[in-house]
C-alpha cells in the first residue's frame, strides 16, 4: 500500500477521562468473553452444508430425467440416486449419535432408494407410498422427490423435472461461470500491479475519532450494547408482539430475525452518531465517506472486486473443508432460509441480508474502524485488523477463514477507492448471491 494513502496525522488530543478508559475496559473484556463464548458454542451447531449437499443431490436427481443425456454426469454426477441414498444415510447416523432422530420421511426416502438401487421396485413403492402419506406438507422437498421416482411419466412430475433441470444449471454451472471471470480479473489485478500500472489509491477518509472510542463503539456498542442487552430487552418485547398479533411461523421467524436486527443496529449507530456530532464540521463527502454517486461507478468497482475475491473465498473454504473436516455451525439465518417456503418470511430475511447487514456492518468496520486503524497504524494494518474483527464477530470458527479473506477483500476496497459506498455494494451482492443460491436450493 503506497504512501500517498497514508492518512494524515490527527492534531494532539487530550488524555480521555478515566472513567471513559474505566468502560473501554470494561467493554472490551465482556466482548471478548462473549465473543469467545460465541466461537466455542459454533462447534456444536449444526452446520448448513450437509443440508446444502443433501438438497443439491435431491435437486440432482429431480434434474436428471430433464438434462441431456450428454451433460448428466457433469451436471448431476454418474449415480446421482446412490449419492443421495449415501448422503441420507450419513445424516440419519449422525442425527442418531447426537440423540436427535431424523425425521421419519429422511428414513423412508433413504430406504426406497436402496430398494430402488438394489432391484425392489414393491418394497421401494411402499416405502415411498408410506412418504406420501406421512410427511407433513412443509418437507416439499421429499414430497416431489417420492412422487418423481413412483410416476416419473405423470406430465405434473416431468414439468417439475424441467424446473429442477434449470435451478441446478443456476446453482452449478452459474458459479463455475463467474468463479472463471473472477480468476481472469485476478490474475490481471496482479499483472497490472506487478507492472505498475494500476492508479494510486486515493487518500483514505475517515472519522478523525481515536482508538479508545472505537473500542467504545465496537465493544460497548456493537457486542455488549447490540449482542448482549439487545436481545435481553427486545426478544420478550417482539415475541409478546407477535403473539399478540397471532403471527405463527415461518412469518414469525422472519419479523424476528428482521426485529432484532434493527434493534441490535439502533444502539451502536445511535452511539456513532453522537461521537461525530462532536467532531465538528465534516470533510467533503462526509465522515464516513459514503459517496454514493455516481451510483454506476460504485456499482462497477463492487461487482469487479466480488469477482476477484471469490476465487480467494472459496480456496480458504476449500482448505478449511479439508483441514478441518469436523467443521463447525452456521449461521443460523442460513437453514432458515434454507428452508422456508413463505415469501413474507423470505423478504423479511433477504432485507436483513441484503439491505440491513452489509450496511451497518461496513459502516462499522470499514466506515470507523479501518480508517481510523489505518491513521494510527498504517492502511495494510487498518485492512487486517478490520478484516479480522469482521470475521471473528461473525462468531463462527467454521467459517472464520473465508470470512478474514472477504474482510481482506472489502478493505481492500475502501482502501484502494475511498469509497464506503462501494463496499457496502459489495457485501450487498455477496449475501444477495448466497441468499439467491440458498432459495434455488430450498425452493
Amino acid at each position: 500500500m503506497t504512501p500517498g494513502n497514508q492518512p494524515g496525522p490527527r492534531g494532539d488530543q487530550p488524555a480521555a477521562p478515566r472513567w471513559k478508559q474505566l468502560l473501554a475496559l470494561l467493554s472490551l473484556a465482556l466482548s471478548l468473553l462473549l465473543w469467545l463464548n460465541g466461537l466455542l458454542d459454533s462447534l456444536s451447531r449444526p452446520s448448513v452444508g450437509n443440508a446444502l449437499n443433501r438438497r443439491q443431490l435431491e435437486l440432482a436427481v429431480l434434474a436428471e430425467p430433464s438434462l441431456p443425456a450428454p451433460w448428466r454426469p457433469l451436471l448431476a454426477g454418474p449415480q446421482p440416486r446412490q449419492a443421495l441414498a449415501e448422503a441420507l444415510r450419513g445424516e440419519v447416523n449422525r442425527s442418531a449419535e447426537a440423540g436427535n432422530p431424523a425425521p421419519a420421511s429422511l428414513q423412508l426416502l433413504e430406504q426406497g432408494l436402496n430398494q430402488l438401487q438394489s432391484g425392489q421396485a414393491n418394497q421401494a413403492r411402499g416405502s415411498l407410498e408410506q412418504l406420501l402419506a406421512e410427511a407433513p406438507a412443509g418437507q416439499r422437498q421429499e414430497r416431489r422427490l417420492a412422487e418423481a421416482l413412483l410416476q416419473p411419466q405423470r406430465p405434473a412430475v416431468q414439468a417439475e423435472s424441467q424446473r429442477a433441470a434449470l435451478r441446478l444449471v443456476a446453482v452449478t454451472v452459474g458459479p463455475a461461470v463467474v468463479l472463471l471471470l473472477g480468476i481472469a480479473l485476478l490474475l490481471r489485478e496482479l499483472w497490472q500491479r506487478w507492472r505498475g500500472r494500476s492508479p494510486e489509491a486515493p487518500p483514505l477518509q475517515g472519522p478523525a475519532l481515536g482508538g479508545l472510542d472505537v473500542v467504545l463503539l465496537i465493544a460497548g456498542g456493537f457486542v455488549v450494547v447490540g449482542e448482549l442487552l439487545t436481545p435481553l430487552l427486545v426478544a420478550p418485547l417482539l415475541n409478546g408482539l407477535l403473539t399478540a398479533q397471532a403471527i405463527a411461523s415461518p412469518l414469525r421467524e422472519g419479523l424476528s430475525v428482521l426485529g432484532l436486527y434493527l434493534a441490535l443496529m439502533a444502539g451502536p449507530l445511535l452511539i456513532l452518531v453522537a461521537m461525530l456530532r462532536g467532531l465538528g464540521p465534516a470533510p467533503e463527502g462526509g465522515w464516513l465517506q459514503f459517496r454514493w454517486r455516481p451510483l454506476a461507478s460504485a456499482l462497477r468497482r463492487a461487482l469487479r472486486t466480488l469477482l476477484m475475491v471469490l476465487p480467494l473465498v472459496s480456496l480458504a473454504g476449500w482448505l478449511l473443508e479439508h483441514l478441518w473436516r469436523e467443521g463447525s455451525g452456521s449461521n443460523p439465518l442460513l437453514e432458515l432460509v434454507l428452508n422456508s417456503h413463505n415469501l413474507p418470511a423470505l423478504a423479511c430475511f433477504g432485507f436483513t441480508a441484503v439491505v440491513l447487514a452489509p450496511l451497518f456492518e461496513e459502516t462499522i468496520f470499514r466506515g470507523v474502524l479501518l480508517p481510523v486503524a489505518a491513521r494510527q497504524l498504517g492502511p495494510g494494518w487498518g485492512v487486517l485488523i478490520s478484516a479480522a474483527v469482521f470475521a471473528v464477530a461473525h462468531l463462527s470458527l467454521g467459517e472464520l477463514l473465508p470470512l478474514l479473506v472477504l474482510g481482506l477483500g472489502l478493505g481492500w476496497l475502501r482502501w484502494s477507492g475511498g469509497r464506503l459506498g462501494s463496499c457496502v455494494l459489495m457485501h450487498a451482492l455477496w449475501n444477495g448471491l448466497t441468499f439467491s443460491n440458498l432459495v434455488l436450493l430450498g425452493w
